[in-house]
């Protein structure tokens, strides 16, 4: 919310006003594609030691443009890089007609550091520099955000920048779905925002996402053909792996990175697209195969909600079984809106550990199933989460928007691989919920829109 000041010392007391979505002016183009590449962003290839993947923007009138690539070095001469030719795609939005390109670069070597760019019309983004994930006993940080969603430029760049303020070692990012809200005529303002908060992030670190619900949209709404599909925007923005679970495979993936198997779902595509049972299936043979010392699973939709009034069985029947069975040590979700962790559905086991989190500025209430089976719990709170992972060790932290600490524990593998779980409660601060008793909008289940 704004505050609107009166122009007279001495006047009322400011009053609160609706801040929109957007810091786009109505009828004002902020985002229109251009010759020059934007909206640039890396993502691993399933072995991220060897590989990323890079997508980006341009107008239309750029059609497959070059990636260039070279080992960086200390001199401003560049050498002669290897050229890779990307693959484009047509989009057309509120701000124009755009392309959206996609190169992936392989045969790389493990914990290099590589400079690359990526052309647009009769032009070059600047040298970014990336590096390649190292062996898998060395030591990783890793950066996990709940839904960013709404108010994105506004907001949630603060958020951003406290996080690589916090781990400026960290080698990837994981977004847990609803990056945007969607389906107000902005969706392409939306996008816009989510890169400006998103800063240089998605250029240094490789960026794995998940799509949440506000990825996906109604299709032939209020007919008897209505359907839920997956957003034209999603598989224009990202590059990702491509080795998803059939039916999902825009939206499901898996990669290696440093000794820590990261596994990707689609929640919506398996609670409302009829996914869920291969969704397990492909998640029984991803998590087989995984010769990791870690796992990691990143959801939208929780096991657990904590949000009053949802319940995502259908996960709960498919997923949950076989995230117990091979006992993955963090399933990290969103969508909720607010802050909980809780224990697997066994007692007396370290994992998997569920986790829900939101770095954006909309925040929902906690249930009372979610006060009495979650520690802790968090209402009205942005946050960020850091995990660093040391050979048999793996800490994390829940940090709030300005730094403070809210929740840290460490799982701690044994000889025989059983895992066991150290909570740090020096340092956190207390309970935060929600002050108010409706939003500013008169919204009794929300705390801030």
């Amino acid at each position: 919310m704004l505050l609107a000041m009166s122009a007279i010392a001495g006047e009322a007391a400011p009053r609160r006003v609706a801040e929109p979505n957007t810091l786009v002016p109505a009828g004002v183009i902020r985002y229109a594609p251009s010759g020059f590449p934007d909206r640039i962003v890396a993502s691993p290839a399933q072995d991220a030691a060897t590989g990323f993947a890079v997508a980006w923007r341009t107008g239309a009138m750029v059609e497959t443009p070059w990636l260039e690539i070279v080992e960086a070095g200390d001199s401003p001469d560049m050498g002669v890089p290897q050229r890779i030719r990307a693959t484009t795609q047509a989009l057309t939005t509120e701000n124009g007609p755009a392309h959206h390109h996609r190169a992936e670069v392989g045969d790389l070597q493990p914990d290099t550091l590589y400079a690359w760019r990526v052309q647009g019309d009769r032009t070059w983004s600047p040298w970014r520099q990336l590096r390649t994930a190292a062996a898998a006993d060395a030591p990783l940080t890793l950066l996990y955000f709940g839904d960013t969603q709404n108010k994105n430029a506004s907001l949630t760049t603060r958020v951003t920048l406290e996080a690589l303020r916090h781990a400026p070692d960290a080698r990837l990012a994981l977004y847990a779905g609803d990056l945007v809200s969607g389906g107000d005529g902005e969706d392409d303002n939306e996008w816009g925002e989510w890169f400006d908060a998103a800063g240089p992030l998605p250029s240094l670190l490789m960026v794995a996402p998940a799509a949440g619900n506000h990825e996906h949209f109604e299709e032939f709404e209020d007919t008897p053909q209505e359907r839920r599909v997956l957003g034209a925007h999603w598989p224009s923005t990202f590059a990702l792996p491509g080795n998803g679970a059939r039916g999902a495979e825009a939206t499901s993936y898996w990669f290696d990175i440093q000794g820590v198997r990261v596994v990707v779902l689609d929640g919506t595509s398996a609670l409302d697209m009829g996914t869920a049972q291969a969704q397990a299936a492909w998640l029984e043979d991803v998590l087989d195969g995984a010769a990791s010392r870690w796992t990691i699973a990143l959801i939208h939709q929780p096991m657990f909600s904590p949000r009053q009034d949802r319940d995502n069985a259908l996960l709960r029947e498919h997923l949950l079984p076989v995230l117990e069975r091979h006992r993955v040590d963090l399933v990290l979700q969103g969508h909720d809106h607010v802050y909980g962790r809780r224990g697997g559905p066994v007692a007396g086991q370290a994992t998997p550990q569920y986790v829900v989190s939101v770095a954006g500025a909309k925040q929902y209430r906690l249930s009372q199933a979610a006060r009495r089976d979650m520690s802790p719990t968090a209402e009205d709170t942005q946050l960020f989460q850091v995990l660093r992972i040391d050979g048999d060790a793996l800490r994390y932290e829940a940090r709030t928007a300005t730094g403070r600490l809210y929740d840290a524990f460490s799982l701690h593998r044994d000889a025989d691989g059983a895992r066991r779980i150290e909570e740090h409660v020096e340092g956190r601060i207390g309970q935060r919920d929600c002050p108010r008793t409706t939003s500013p909008k008169g919204r009794e289940d929300r705390c801030w829109e």
